[in-house]
């Protein structure tokens, strides 16, 4: 089965060299081939994009969105007879509709082995505003599509803009991953890992909680109370969970098989009301067993000290509420230099760590305080 990525961006956005680091730096050892498809006569990326040792099929008479779409299925059967390549990367032109290149892959995958991998747009931290305003129709739909987002030239970039931007973003896709650190303090691995999987950390959390509750029920009551079923995806954006009951959440499943590349990641809340019978009683799942939780992603930058502080009182006070767990990772003032921290009552622990892709937060708790924990965290 051939892996095809999908690459798109307006005019400009930085698609190639995103796709040269991915080349580099991450897929060197794979077959790759790119297809490149230039809107205008003549394909002015080729030559250096060569350079990395990859074939490309330039197809510089129109876009495959529109009028190639009948000669995509050809084109696309004859790569993959002629080079047989474990990848295909598309950079389609840059006024494309992302939604039609994905329909013309998913089109030829019920012929041919092939699935869509991935569709990724890059989006100039710089213009975002400006080109959703003009370029709405073309812009949005790049947006609306995609799986994940990067953000480029963050590095030059106010760092109110890119929140604005995110904004906006978030309003048009909430269910996409957001790369605000800047490409070039994320390695090409880690970028692939990014584009191919959902982010784990706060269902890692939520599952560490829901056992410690199980094995306090087994210990207490003596009952297995077996909960079957609790696949917990779930991605840091900015959730409001109220749940009565234990609750479930599902983040970005990247169903690499169907059109739309559908990220869900929406938070759904579920009611286990557990009546369990045993010798003629029933046992009810008492209150302080009930906790939500909170995530958000931002772009702040924090101090040691700053982050000493907030963490003394999410594990000393009930400033915030009742907090079990949380866990974040935050960029620092100082370029590529990045403070993780995990929290468990009366306990903290903050390290260093590589950048990722965006600061995140998670929270897991009861009563939490939400307004208090965007404000230390920098969205209040």
């Amino acid at each position: 089965m051939t892996k095809i990525d999908i690459i798109s961006g307006f005019l400009g956005a930085g698609k190639t060299t995103f796709i040269k680091k991915l080349l580099e730096e991450a897929i060197s050892g794979e077959q790759v081939v790119l297809i490149e498809n230039e809107f205008g006569e003549i394909g002015i990326d080729g030559g250096f994009l060569k350079d990395a040792g990859i074939e490309i099929r330039e197809m510089n008479s129109g876009c495959i969105c529109c009028s190639l779409v009948g000669d995509f299925g050809k084109s696309l059967e004859e790569v993959l007879t002629k080079y047989k390549p474990d990848r295909i990367i598309i950079e389609p032109s840059g006024v494309g509709k992302l939604s039609d290149v994905m329909k013309a892959v998913v089109d030829v995958s019920a012929d041919m082995e092939v699935e869509l991998n991935s569709a990724v747009t890059i989006v100039d931290a710089n213009k975002c505003k400006m080109y959703m305003k003009n370029f709405g129709e073309f812009f949005n739909n790049q947006i609306e599509n995609a799986g994940t987002i990067v953000l480029s030239r963050t590095d030059i970039a106010d760092a109110a803009k890119i929140q604005l931007d995110v904004d906006m973003i978030r309003g048009k896709n909430p269910k996409a991953v957001i790369v605000t650190t800047p490409v070039d303090r994320l390695d090409g691995k880690q970028l692939l890992e990014i584009i191919e999987k959902h982010d784990t950390m706060l269902d890692d959390m939520l599952e560490e909680v829901r056992r410690a509750r199980h094995q306090e029920e087994e210990c207490c009551c003596g009952h297995d109370h077996g909960h079957e079923g609790h696949d917990h995806d779930h991605e840091c954006h900015e959730h409001h969970h109220d749940h009565g009951h234990d609750h479930e959440c599902h983040e970005h499943d990247h169903d690499h098989g169907h059109e739309g590349h559908d990220h869900d990641h929406e938070c759904h809340e579920h009611s286990h009301d557990h009546h369990h019978d045993h010798a003629g009683h029933h046992h009810h799942h008492h209150a302080d067993e009930v906790f939500t939780s909170w995530g958000m992603e931002t772009i702040v930058p924090v101090t040691r000290d700053q982050l000493e502080d907030v963490l003394k009182r999410l594990s000393d006070t009930k400033e915030f509420g009742d907090v079990l767990r949380a866990k974040g990772m935050l960029p620092t003032e100082n370029p590529g230099e990045w403070l993780y921290f995990d929290l468990v009552p009366q306990q903290y622990e903050i390290r260093d760590g590589r950048p990722d892709y965006t600061g995140k937060v998670c929270v897991i708790g009861a009563n939490l305080n939400e307004g208090a924990l965007n404000q230390v965290f920098g969205r209040g």
